[in-house]
């Protein structure tokens, strides 16, 4: 089976943090407790050696513990955190993650965008001064967006060209509704700029829960792959947001399926090779050699 990486998963322990965003009954059939050991099983059956772990809430004290995960955890091996990125003190907040227990593992920051009442809040002064940081720091910028938001994010992927960010989750189409437009036309134009890639992830939970099937999806995924094209796409779960509407080994099949056209090499790239380049992923599966390397290697 060929090497896989899975570039979005998350864990939450509900023990130590309340995640106020699972509230409501929707979100029961995930509100408990996920690890990495949870995670495990479903994605070495699924041929994954390697995952980037994503930041959940907006809170500084938890990076350290996912980067400590990232110790304990061979299965992960990179990890995208976050820091206030309106905060004077940025610079300094980044080096000391970097620095910290685990700090070579982070590859990446990101806030949760979507959440942010305000749509152009990515072109604010003091916002853009914390991504230019982040770009100073050697790290990625994960957009979390929804499409009302994409404006704001073509201005600042083509005005801060020196940072690479990533669009989590395909901007978050409506594919529940069967909306393409303007959602398509802006994706195509994002990704005429080169410092962005696309994560082909969380689409499950944007279309029906109960009756999406690939056919739902393909008219969204067929954007990405000819707007970013193989080399600046990359797989991921969004495990275990991913199990309010699909198991892990359905939404990888169905990913497998959505690019069967594609020849190896073009799969290989979306299933792995796009993100180890980008987050800096050893070639092969994560030993201790490897692990070790990977703690002195640049993204």
């Amino acid at each position: 089976m060929t090497s896989r990486v899975d570039a979005h998963h998350h864990i939450w322990d509900l023990a130590g943090r309340d995640q106020t965003w699972l509230d409501g009954e929707p979100f029961a059939a995930i509100r408990r407790t996920f690890t990495v050991a949870d995670l495990a099983p479903a994605a070495r059956a699924a041929g994954v050696d390697a995952t980037v772990l994503v930041q959940t809430v907006a809170l500084a004290e938890e990076t350290p513990e996912l980067l400590w995960a990232a110790v304990e955890n061979d299965l992960v091996a990179a990890v995208t955190g976050w820091v206030d990125l309106t905060a004077p003190s940025v610079a300094d907040d980044l080096v000391r993650l970097q620095s910290g227990i685990g700090g070579a593992y982070l590859r990446a920051i990101r806030h949760p965008v979507q959440n942010e009442p305000d749509p152009d809040w990515l072109c604010r002064a003091d916002v853009r001064r914390g991504l230019r940081a982040v770009a100073d720091a050697d790290l990625g910028y994960e957009l979390l967006v929804k499409p009302p938001q994409l404006p704001a994010v073509l201005r600042t992927v083509a005005e801060l060209d020196e940072v690479e960010f990533v669009l989590d989750h395909c901007a978050k189409p409506y594919i529940a509704d069967g909306v393409l437009e303007p959602w398509a036309s802006q994706i195509r134009q994002l990704a005429t700029h080169e410092n962005i890639t696309c994560k082909l992830s969380g689409l499950v939970t944007e279309a029906d829960w109960a009756g999406w099937g690939p056919e739902s999806l393909r008219p969204y995924v067929e954007v990405v792959v000819e707007a970013f094209g193989p080399q600046r796409l990359m797989f991921g779960s969004d495990w275990p947001v991913c199990l309010l509407a699909s198991s892990y080994g359905r939404w990888m099949a169905t990913v497998d399926e959505l690019i069967s056209q594609l020849s190896d090499d073009e799969r290989a790239a979306i299933t792995g090779a796009t993100a180890r380049r980008f987050y800096g992923i050893p070639a092969r599966g994560p030993d201790a050699d490897h692990r070790a390397a990977h703690q002195t290697q640049g993204r």
